[in-house]
């Protein structure tokens, strides 16, 4: 077999455009009359021609990816996660007659311990042991252990789960001062439909496994419930046991971490989704850091470009994130935006939709600005957004129950804009956000939650901490409670 470069020559073929000219010639003579000879260029044709050269090593003869395997594969690691849980053992279980009359604390319900177990991959991205994996493989795991490709075990702890971006860091234990082969990322900025990349995790649990495929799609959204949607989509086969493993270019640099696929059947069907090594990349480096991550807050509210809206506000194309609201100081208004502007760029990056818009915001790094190109009134400007987290709250904002009352245990936080947002709600939303509940406390037992928004208590507006603390402390018959949970406003009495 021999390798094929190519080099061009160029041929000028005026003969060709003679001869046809004299054939028409011709043609006229016999009928009579002399064809004058047309004056045309020389025609240039292109030519590609082969130049072969002896193959230079064993993996030009085969064409073969194992190179790239060969300096990746080390870097891939199997996941397992252990979860135990409880679980009804009664035959009577699902039974509404039983469950209505006896109840669940009857002896025909009582639970037991369950142990069950998850697989997936994960990728080494620090030496020192820090790995890359998915939040949904580790997520609730009571115990998670590797495996390395030599069939090494450690035991790992979890670093950091981040749901809003389906990722984690784990790092193992004690390494026994070995370093550890870290993978390299790649900027997954640069990446084009059409490019070659590889899969590497264990599906199915049957072992390292490395598939082969190209970039079927970029920004994709719509695939997962996450809050920064923003996949690359391969045709490389990905199936259960592939999440958390590696996406790879053909320098084997990392450009995604393998994350979901799309499927009826559970197997692969040739569309699998992978999240962005520049989303990764900040979650790694947030894990290296010590396990917190902190994103850059807008301070506005977005919403999808219709076709209807491009027309209305004189736009080429129904692209980019239209503002509907912007929160009193935030960065948004410094930076001079109102309701109506409609972000198309991002430090010369085009955004398609507030997802676009949201996973660029979210790989600034903190203390930078971001550049953006905004249409108003047909107009277009640019503005320069501060990159910032939002704001912390002060002591004064924060009310800790104590004491002889049906809420002592409880934390509560003023509804601030940015926890505003976060809860769905206007940015000028009041009441009182219930960050912390004791284990065993009396507003545990009241059943107060983490996450609760306290609008009034016995007619009295939750308008601020002082306010929350001075009458959740009283000593009362009756409370009155109207408080707002997973989108709903609830009004619930309880006795004092």
């Amino acid at each position: 077999m021999h390798m094929i470069f190519f080099r061009k020559i160029v041929l000028t073929v005026a003969g060709v455009v003679v001869l046809g000219a004299l054939a028409s010639a011709a043609a006229g003579e016999r009928a009579g009359g002399v064809a004058p000879l047309p004056q045309q260029a020389p025609v240039r044709i292109e030519l590609a021609q082969a130049e072969r050269q002896v193959p230079q090593s064993r993996e030009q003869v085969q064409l073969s990816f194992a190179p790239v395997v060969r300096q990746v594969a080390p870097s891939v690691v199997n996941v397992y996660a252990t979860r135990v849980e409880e679980q009804v053992v009664s035959p009577f279980a699902n039974d509404p007659f039983f469950q209505r009359f006896f109840g669940e604390r009857s002896p025909f319900f009582q639970s037991r311990p369950r142990e069950s177990r998850s697989l997936g991959s994960g990728v080494i991205v620090d030496s020192t042991g820090l790995i890359l994996t998915n939040s949904h493989v580790v997520s609730g795991a009571t115990d998670i252990r590797i495996a390395l490709a030599d069939r090494r075990e450690f035991a790992v702890d979890l670093v950091l789960d981040d749901p809003e971006t389906d990722l984690a860091v784990l790092r193992i234990r004690d390494t026994g001062g070995v370093e550890l082969p870290a993978i390299a990322f790649a900027d997954s900025d640069v990446l084009e439909v059409g490019d070659l990349v590889l899969a590497i995790g264990n599906p199915f649990g049957v072992g390292q496994t490395v598939t082969s495929g190209i970039v079927s799609a970029l920004a994709r959204t719509g695939v997962e419930a996450s809050d920064y949607e923003f996949f690359i989509q391969t045709d490389a086969a990905i199936n259960p046991g592939n999440s958390g493993g590696a996406l790879v270019d053909l320098d084997g640099r990392l450009v995604g971490i393998n994350t979901a696929i799309y499927s009826r059947t559970g197997g692969s069907v040739g569309i699998g989704f992978a999240i962005p090594s520049n989303m990764a990349a900040v979650v790694a480096q947030a894990g290296l850091a010590g396990g917190e991550i902190v994103r850059p807050w807008l301070g506005a509210k977005t919403q999808v470009v219709s076709a209807d809206i491009a027309e209305s506000l004189q736009l080429a194309s129904p692209t980019g994130a239209m503002i509907t609201d912007v929160a009193p100081g935030g960065p948004a208004e410094r930076a001079g935006l109102r309701p109506g502007d409609v972000v198309t760029a991002i430090d010369g990056v085009t955004v398609e939709d507030p997802s676009a818009f949201n996973f660029r915001l979210a790989t600034k790094q903190l203390g930078s600005e971001a550049r953006l190109a905004v249409m108003r009134g047909g107009q277009a400007f640019e503005a320069t957004l501060p990159v910032e987290a939002p704001s912390q709250p002060e002591e004064s904002q924060i009310a800790r129950i104590t004491g002889n009352t049906r809420f002592a245990g409880a934390t509560g936080q003023e509804l601030t804009p940015a926890l505003a947002q976060e809860q769905d709600l206007p940015f000028d939303a009041r009441g009182i956000v219930i960050t912390e509940v004791e284990e065993g406390s009396p507003a545990e037992a009241m059943g107060l939650a983490t996450g609760d928004i306290i609008l009034s208590l016995n007619g009295i507006e939750m308008t601020d901490a002082g306010t929350f603390a001075e009458t959740a402390s009283r000593r009362v018959r009756t409370w009155e409670i109207v408080l707002q949970r997973d989108g709903r406003v609830v009004r619930t009495y309880v006795s004092g």
